[in-house]
């Protein structure tokens, strides 16, 4: 994170400097929002959310970013070419519809969906506990700190840095923990 905080720190008439240091954190874990998935399950949402009703590419996305609680958002440049895969593979077959394509599950396709685990992949479904939860909360506390940072008296605003210096002990102390 070398050269993410303005040299001039954060302090003086402006609160710009935080800001952008915010967004910067925040775009950082944004963009590995998709990549968390291991190896083959985006595969197997698609098969299974298919097999409910035949949708096109980006209900596929919406779909699985709504059941995964926000958790999950793959990137349509990691949902249609696996969609081109398994119809590649005979698992699904497309048809245009209102200039958009398709896609539905064809025989091999429900076979392979039958045999695939699927119960737990929706299990983290809005439970707060993907990866997503984590920048989530560290976004929502660097917002209440720059808050109080505003619109604080000096007394708030030391106890607040008192609160983040405690949480910051506490979260390495979660690292060294076996």
């Amino acid at each position: 994170m070398r050269d993410s905080f303005p040299a001039g720190g954060f302090m003086g008439n402006s609160f710009d400097g935080m800001w952008q240091a915010m967004e910067d954190f925040r775009s950082r874990f944004e963009k590995r929002t998709g990549t968390r998935a291991g190896r083959g399950e985006l595969r197997t949402a698609i098969l299974a959310l298919l097999a409910e009703r035949p949708m096109h590419g980006y209900q596929i996305i919406r779909e699985i970013e709504e059941r995964s609680g926000g958790d999950w958002k793959p990137s349509a440049g990691s949902v249609y070419p696996t969609l081109q895969l398994l119809a590649d593979e005979g698992f699904v077959t497309s048809e245009e519809a209102n200039g958009r394509k398709i896609y539905s599950l064809t025989e091999a396709g429900r076979e392979d969906v039958a045999g695939a685990e699927t119960s737990n992949l929706w299990a983290s479904a809005g439970s707060g506990t993907g990866f997503a939860a984590l920048p989530k909360a560290g976004i929502e506390l660097a917002q209440a700190a720059a808050q109080v940072g505003r619109t604080g008296t000096p007394k708030q605003v030391q106890e607040a840095v008192t609160v983040l210096e405690e949480a910051r002990r506490r979260i390495y102390a979660i690292l060294a923990q076996d």
